[in-house]
C-alpha cells in the first residue's frame, strides 16, 4: 500500500536512516534532526524533496523548541515524532563514569522527554498523532556491561507507557520499538572496540534464534505501521524486534 503516510509530517531524531527512508517511502515529509550537518544533509539528498535538516541537540530545551517551530514553519503541521537519538557506553556500575552516565541519560531519556513534551501542542492541533520511541530489549531485560544504557532504555519504556495513559484521550498514541542487536554505526563501534571482534559477533549472533543480527531495515516496517492510521488502536506498547532474543 504505497502512500500509507501521505499528507503526514514526521520529525526523526538521531539520523535514523532506515526508519527515515521507510517513512519517506510511504509518503511522509520529514524533519531530520541530528548534531552533525553532513550526515543529515546526505540523507536528505537521498530522500529528495521530502526532507529538511535541522542541526540540534535534543537534550537541550532551547534546541528542542526550535526543532518543532521550524518544522511547523516549513510544513505547516506535525503528525509523527520518531525519537531515535541515543548513545551507549558499555560498563558495569563501577566502570561507567559520571560523565558517561550523564550523557547517556541526557540523550536517551531527557531528549525523549523534551521532544515528546514539545510536540504535544502540535499533535493536539491535528486532532492526534503518533510518538514512536526507539527503546531496546535491554529496557525490558538486563544485560552484562549495560549498567547505564539498560536503565536509560527502561526509563524510555515507562515514559512511553505513562504518556500513552496521559494522552490517549487526545488521540495521541505513544509506543516504543525495542530492538535487539541491530547493526548500526553505534553497535559496529561496540564490536570494533572489543578485544576479539569476531568472537563478539559470533556470541551476539548465537543468542538470536533467527541466526543473524538485526538490520536497520528490520525496524523501518514497524515504524511505518506505528506512524500510520493502521495502528490507530495501538498505544502504550513496547514492541520487541529481536530475532527471538527474548524468547530464549
Amino acid at each position: 500500500m504505497p502512500g500509507r503516510l501521505k499528507n503526514k509530517v514526521a520529525i526523526v531524531t538521531g539520523i535514523g536512516r532506515a526508519c527515515a527512508s521507510a517513512l519517506a517511502g510511504e509518503g511522509a515529509q520529514l524533519a531530520l534532526v541530528g548534531r552533525r550537518a553532513e550526515p543529515l544533509e546526505g540523507l536528505a539528498r537521498e530522500l529528495g524533496n521530502s526532507a529538511i535538516t535541522l542541526c540540534a541537540d535534543v537534550s537541550q530545551s532551547r534546541d528542542v523548541g526550535r526543532i518543532v517551530e521550524e518544522t511547523l514553519d516549513h510544513f505547516g503541521q506535525l503528525n509523527v515524532l520518531l525519537n531515535n537519538a541515543g548513545v551507549m557506553y558499555p560498563g558495569t556500575a563501577e566502570q561507567i563514569t559520571e560523565e558517561q552516565w550523564d550523557e547517556i541519560f541526557n540523550t536517551n531519556v531527557r531528549g525523549v522527554w523534551l521532544m515528546s513534551r514539545a510536540v504535544l501542542p502540535a499533535l493536539r492541533q491535528q486532532g492526534g498523532g503518533s510518538i514512536i520511541n526507539i527503546a531496546s530489549v535491554l529496557g525490558l531485560n538486563g544485560a552484562r556491561l549495560r549498567a547505564a544504557y539498560s536503565p536509560s532504555k527502561g526509563a524510555v519504556v515507562l515514559l512511553t507507557k505513562c504518556m500513552a495513559l496521559d494522552h490517549g484521550a487526545e488521540h495521541i498514541r505513544v509506543n516504543a520499538i525495542c530492538p535487539s542487536f541491530i547493526e548500526t554505526d553505534l553497535t559496529a563501534k561496540v564490536i570494533r572496540n572489543a578485544p576479539d571482534p569476531e568472537a563478539v559477533r559470533r556470541e551476539r549472533t548465537a543468542v538470536h534464534p533467527l541466526g543473524r543480527l538485526g538490520r536497520p531495515e528490520d525496524i523501518g516496517g514497524l515504524a511505518v505501521y506505528l506512524a500510520s492510521d493502521e495502528s490507530s488502536w495501538v498505544t502504550g506498547a513496547a514492541m520487541p524486534i529481536d530475532g527471538g532474543y527474548l524468547a530464549v
